[in-house]
């Protein structure tokens, strides 16, 4: 088989590589294979018999909105000036609303409606999880992804950057109302592991983190830091790349019911507690349903911003991308249940709790802020009896994850009981369901 090369400018990521790929297959006559390297910039094409015309190539790179040609080598820092003007009035903005927040105590949004609430108070819950954590964890992904396509598809009409918000949201609820009747009826055997959990959790904020890196436009080469390019296919960056393909951003919203937030991991216990189909569909698909006001506000903002404001908003997005990509890091670094020397607790001797038929007891509270007391020191060899009262079950602080014990389950209202014996000397971390909430058991001798 023969082969032909080309210098080819203004490739930036894979979805390029699929549209010159399938273009020159498909345009080109003689063409039977096309290998595509947007770092290098580079155009392979392989034929046999018939040499496909030069003129052709270029056209078709051409038409697909790039130029023949070698491209500049990217500096490590942008020397436009003006992109950090508006990283500096973005972060400004994203200051000011920070407190704002802060002072209207959106951090601390609190529902207490007990052991079992209402369909609306779920509704309610939902509408809560699409403002904090479902936008931390689920949201910020979505504003990733969505403002780096919007950012390098200007072209495309606001329609088309909106539909797959309308899918990937489709996706979602249509996965909570038939897997939520699922754990109804079965139970939870859908949970992963919190050490699987907090993976995916770190792999998601990696994403993020790098995403929004991109969005800022102050490193030119993480230009060639992208996903590979089967992954890029997955998500629907083949064939026409002004939109996602809406399969894909259906399958990716019914994909979101396996990396829950702390408010969903409470929805899926309370679901799994009704023993029904129904009910469990119900619920979660309430709950999912309540989500998407916040969700879908992320597209509709990504899907209109154009002229000026444009090169502002990707830089708050890509902000808040970042932000969220290293507390979901931390978060599910925290699930894992990894912890070195430098989380234990320093000059701590004493004992925490007290001593009771030859356990120690040691006594938490958990509310909508997290555990209290959420260090404490304990003896090797001797048993813990640790009880927990929990005062708020709709708070990302409502499950309890103990890696190193092997716990991880959702608290029921009132004092929650768990016993262990510690082997080892060391801290052990514990969390809630997210790895948001933390606390450290420091084991002495």
């Amino acid at each position: 088989m023969n082969k032909k090369t080309y210098n080819v400018r203004g490739m930036h990521c894979r979805s390029c590589e699929i549209l010159i790929e399938d273009n020159i297959i498909s345009k080109v006559q003689g063409v039977k294979k096309v290998n595509v390297n947007h770092r290098k910039g580079l155009v392979q094409v392989y034929y046999d018999r018939q040499t496909p015309s030069d003129g052709q190539i270029r056209k078709v790179v051409e038409d697909a909105g790039y130029s023949m040609g070698i491209d500049s080598k990217k500096s490590l820092f942008s020397k436009d000036s003006m992109i950090y003007i508006e990283l500096l009035f973005a972060g400004g903005v994203l200051l000011f609303i920070y407190f704002l927040m802060q002072i209207f105590g959106i951090f601390n949004l609190n529902y207490g409606f007990g052991n079992s609430p209402g369909l609306i108070a779920v509704v309610l819950i939902g509408l809560t999880a699409g403002i904090s954590t479902c936008m931390a964890l689920v949201g910020g992904i979505v504003l990733g992804i969505s403002t780096r396509h919007s950012a390098l598809h200007p072209e495309a009409t606001p329609a088309q950057k909106f539909r797959p918000h309308l899918f990937f949201n489709a996706g979602r609820l249509s996965s909570y109302l038939f897997l939520g009747g699922v754990i109804g009826l079965v139970g939870s055997a859908f949970r992963f592991s919190s050490s699987v959990l907090g993976t995916l959790i770190v792999v998601a904020g990696i994403a993020m983190f790098f995403l929004g890196l991109k969005l800022i436009e102050v490193f030119p080469r993480l230009e060639g830091l992208v996903l590979p390019k089967s992954i890029s296919r997955l998500f629907g960056g083949n064939r026409e790349i002004k939109e996602y393909s809406h399969k894909d951003s259906f399958l990716s919203g019914a994909a979101t019911f396996f990396l829950p937030c702390g408010f969903t991991q409470a929805m899926q216990l309370y679901a799994v507690s009704t023993g029904s189909f129904t009910r469990g569909s119900l619920i979660m698909g309430l709950f999912a349903l309540g989500t998407m006001p916040g969700l879908l506000g992320i597209g509709g903002i990504t899907s209109a911003v154009r002229g000026w404001f444009r090169g502002y908003f990707f830089k708050f997005a890509g902000l808040i991308v970042i932000i969220l990509g290293l507390l979901n890091i931390s978060y599910g670094y925290n699930l894992t249940g990894i912890a070195f020397g430098g989380f234990s607790i320093q000059n701590q001797d004493k004992i925490s709790g007290t001593f009771e038929d030859g356990k120690q007891v040691i006594r938490i509270t958990q509310s909508v802020r997290g555990y209290s007391p959420d260090k404490i020191t304990v003896k090797k060899g001797i048993p813990v009896k640790l009880l927990v009262n929990a005062t708020n079950l709709y708070s990302c602080s409502a499950s309890l994850v103990i890696p190193k014990y092997n716990i991880f389950t959702g608290l029921k209202e009132g004092i929650n009981e768990f016993e262990f014996t510690p082997e080892s000397t060391g801290p052990v971390k514990f969390s809630c369901s997210m790895g948001m909430y933390t606390g450290v058991i420091n084991v002495i001798n």
